[in-house]
């Protein structure tokens, strides 16, 4: 029997080529790339050449690229390594407060309270983090979105405030192909950040301003208050980057421009196994003066996770995994080489297999954005009113064909779709919803043949 693979948001197939790149650091050039010998400087070659295709494919400098070991690491660092710098430098900053300011209170207490903003439809590994970032006190804030799964930027322009540390928007999304305006969120937020920094300027004296400054009390600062009472340069500064802005970009980034400069982001994820690249390997996108330890605050903006070696400018410790970092950065290669042409045939084919399957169903109805421009050209999901979508999957996957219910990260948790919950659906719609996903050997031939034992099996 002739399988048929409709799953490519999930993971995709190593391209003969990557395979090809990434042979000789398995077997010959196999030394540490940290170490001063040529075989250690052999290794390096290969990690700094894919370093480099990495960020010229968005625009960055090859310094702003740190590898990690998947995308949800990469996610992970951004959130927490985000949240860790801020605190510290809440804490730094209020630091002169206490000393300046022990004559206003016997009690002065600093709330490092930072705050996170995400969308109810990221990916499991920006959502669970930041759960458990609010264990540990951090205000999460989760923007609506609307049926068509792109967030409220109103919500945006009112959640954002003096404690916002993070935004972390996902650029295309892995279930329903909504693509989100990471512009406009980008500008936003850049305005936010200089009235913030205006409004600083033109505080005098914030000692004078506090109603509590004759009493024994508790004060709970923001950042502005803090920054306002501690060195003018330092504070200034630090209210000028915050919050910073992370995309998840790992199902855009083969279809979307992912310009880092052009988009206006600090942050990007990035994943190899998305883009016909071996599993393990991810990156994130640092923009570089949030991790110099020259900047104004001499302090990095985002604090590594991992930390022994100081491998990848110190924000990720550990030896490379030098083959796959290999394999990552030509898929990205290749990738970029046919950008354009392959989204226009992926385009064309999943519209063609939309309205092949409507025949097959007339009551189906896809789930998330369908206006041109507004959704990944890849990712088709589908509602198939009356079906269980359980079932239909474990039908196809017996005749050949592997679709998806949702994200592969939680499929296996059987838990029902958080994405087409927050645009809506009711629990009969999210039941009933199967993902298709196409990729590079993804024919019309092949999805006639899906669609012939579509149609044997369902119709």
């Amino acid at each position: 029997m002739e399988r048929i693979y409709l799953d490519y948001a999930a993971s995709t197939p190593v391209d003969p080529k990557v395979v090809k790149a990434m042979e000789p650091y398995l077997a010959e050039a196999y030394g540490n790339p940290n170490s001063l010998h040529s075989f250690g400087r052999e290794a390096m070659a290969g990690v700094d050449t894919a370093r480099t295709i990495l960020a010229r494919s968005i625009g960055a400098s090859s310094e702003e690229i740190i590898f990690t070991g998947s995308a949800t690491e990469a996610n992970n660092m951004a959130l927490r390594g985000t949240v860790r710098a801020a605190r510290e430098i809440f804490l730094r900053s209020g630091r002169p407060a206490l000393q300046k300011n022990k004559h206003q209170s016997d009690k002065i207490s600093i709330n490092p309270r930072q705050k996170i903003i995400v969308s109810a439809v990221e990916h499991e590994s920006v959502l669970d983090t930041a759960m458990d970032l609010e264990q540990e006190g951090v205000e999460v804030v989760a923007l609506s979105v609307d049926a068509h799964g792109v967030v409220d930027v109103r919500q945006l322009e009112k959640e954002l405030d003096q404690n916002t540390a993070l935004v972390s928007i996902m650029y295309g999304n892995n279930e329903i192909g909504t693509i989100q305006p990471i512009a406009e969120i980008a500008k936003i937020i850049r305005n936010f950040k200089n009235s913030k920094l205006q409004a600083s300027n033109n505080k005098k004296n914030p000692k004078t301003n506090s109603p509590n400054k004759n009493k024994s009390a508790v004060l709970n600062f923001g950042y502005s208050d803090l920054f306002g009472i501690c060195d003018l340069e330092f504070g200034a500064y630090a209210k000028a980057v915050y919050p910073l802005l992370h995309v998840d970009a790992v199902q855009a980034f083969q279809y979307l421009d992912c310009d880092v400069n052009a988009l206006g982001v600090d942050l990007m994820t990035l994943s190899a196994h998305k883009l016909y690249g071996p599993k393990g390997i991810g990156a994130l996108y640092i923009k570089s003066n949030l991790k110099s330890q020259d900047s104004k605050l001499h302090q990095p903006l985002i604090s590594p996770l991992v930390t022994g070696g100081g491998q990848e400018f110190g924000m990720r410790s550990g030896t490379q995994n030098v083959p796959a970092i290999v394999g990552f950065g030509k898929a990205v290669e290749l990738v970029q080489e046919e950008k354009k042409k392959e989204e226009k045939r992926i385009k064309l084919l999943g519209e063609y297999y939309w309205h092949k399957l409507k025949e097959i169903f007339p009551r189906a109805e896809r789930n998330g954005s369908i206006e041109k421009g507004t959704s990944l050209p890849h990712v088709l999901n589908v509602y198939f009113p009356g079906m269980r979508a359980e079932d239909m999957l474990i039908r196809l996957d017996m005749a050949g064909i592997a679709v998806s219910s949702g994200a592969a990260c939680a499929a296996r948790n059987a838990k029902p779709s958080h994405v087409l919950r927050a645009i809506g659906c009711n629990p009969e719609r999210v039941e009933g919803s199967l993902r298709f996903s196409f990729g590079c050997k993804t024919s019309e031939q092949e999805i006639g043949w899906a669609l012939e034992i579509i149609k044997r099996l369902f119709g």
